[in-house]
């Protein structure tokens, strides 16, 4: 019997947003795909609040009870200390026995023993485009590490055809050896409310009543959120905005911008994942003005649940959003305003973006991004 296939689980247990919900996503539908095949899951899960790793192990159990685990009690801070700072040649085998593939969701690649072949996403280069977007220890930790693990891979995924030319272009990647797989759209994200929410909604979040301005991304620089609060007060009728989304770093100066604009800049903090289809329902508008994103999900949910899109005009965003949105420059504030008061008042205009990015989001599923992930399992199988 071949060895089973391994995947580094940790984001998925570590991190509520981000990466971490892109692979909870992508390996929920791998496992819920019939197809017999043997997987073992690794995480290091040292220092998780109590009983985040065993609820989690039992959701992934019921889609698929034969999968295997393998924890180990340290964090991902050590975990990466050990494996890429000090960078012991400790093989993760030597935890989960031998495999067959190793596939990490997360940027990086731990030691493998010579016979076990590896599958890597890389989401995005951000680090590279925006280093001072960055804390200089993660920065510095990412310019080392992703490099080896690309040039290491047997096979790397990348979330998007601006990704794949950025690997291609910065570290002289092979072409064909890089895949592009997209990323899906939950079914849960559709246009049609659910009984309560809004009250729901202003329960938890302490949204009122009005139509609001939403954006959703973990609180960092690269976000552009100081641009996109000053083109919105820019606005002659300004409803509220919604910034929804945790700290990440550097976001200090996204809290004295808000700041200027008492309660109608709300800051959220991070949403639960249950809640953010209503948040995104409720929404007149939903605005991304990031200045670079590897693929930039929220925008397509955002257009799943029936919501017109003005966002930036960079990276991979315009191949997401098609033409369904409005595309902005995210340095042009004058731009934002414009373009936001453009889709508020304009309802023919309204309309038809709504229509197109319910269509747009429909081209992107979980399942086809799982059986797209299979697929290159095979091909790293039979290199």
């Amino acid at each position: 019997m071949r060895p089973p296939i391994g995947i580094d689980y940790t984001s998925a247990v570590r991190q509520t947003a981000g990466i971490g919900r892109y692979t909870r996503e992508l390996l929920s539908a791998l496992l819920a795909l019939d197809d017999g095949r043997q997987y073992l899951l690794f995480a290091a899960v040292g220092g998780l609040p109590a009983g985040r790793w065993p609820q989690e192990r039992d959701r992934l159990l019921t889609l698929r009870p034969s999968l295997r685990f393998r924890t180990l009690p340290l964090s991902d801070d050590w975990m990466a200390r050990l494996w890429h700072r000090l960078r012991l040649p400790l093989p993760v085998e030597l935890l989960t026995g031998r495999l067959a593939l190793f596939y990490s969701p997360d940027f990086v690649l731990p030691p493998t023993m010579p016979r076990t072949r590896t599958l890597l996403t890389v989401h995005d280069l951000s680090f590279i485009h925006y280093p001072d977007a960055f804390v200089p220890s993660l920065r510095r930790y990412l310019e080392r590490v992703v490099p080896r693990s690309v040039a290491r891979a047997d096979l790397v995924l990348a979330d998007s055809a601006a990704t794949r030319a950025d690997l291609i272009a910065h570290f002289g990647t092979p072409p064909a050896k890089i895949e592009v797989l997209y990323s899906g759209v939950d079914r849960r994200f559709r246009p049609e409310p659910q009984p309560g929410e809004r009250d729901r909604l202003k329960a938890r979040y302490a949204i009122g009543d009005e139509p609001y301005i939403l954006t959703v991304g973990t609180l960092q620089p690269r976000k552009n959120y100081p641009l996109l609060i000053h083109a919105w007060a820019a606005l002659a009728d300004v409803p509220p905005l919604v910034i929804a989304g945790g700290k990440g770093w550097l976001y200090d100066e996204i809290f004295a911008t808000a700041r200027q604009h008492g309660d109608r800049v709300r800051l959220i903090g991070f949403v639960d994942d249950a809640d953010l289809p209503a948040l995104y329902r409720h929404a007149a508008l939903f605005a991304f003005p990031s200045l670079y994103e590897g693929f930039g999900l929220p925008v397509l949910e955002a257009m799943a649940c029936g919501v017109p899109v003005v966002c930036a005009d960079d990276s991979s965003l315009p191949e997401v959003a098609g033409e369904a949105a409005l595309l902005v420059n995210p340095h042009d504030r004058a731009a934002w305003t414009a373009a936001l008061a453009r889709v508020l008042d304009d309802h023919a205009l309204r309309e038809r973006m709504i229509t197109a990015g319910l269509s747009q989001a429909a081209r992107f599923t979980w399942d086809r991004a799982a059986r797209q992930l299979r697929s290159a399992f095979d091909r790293c199988l039979n290199l």
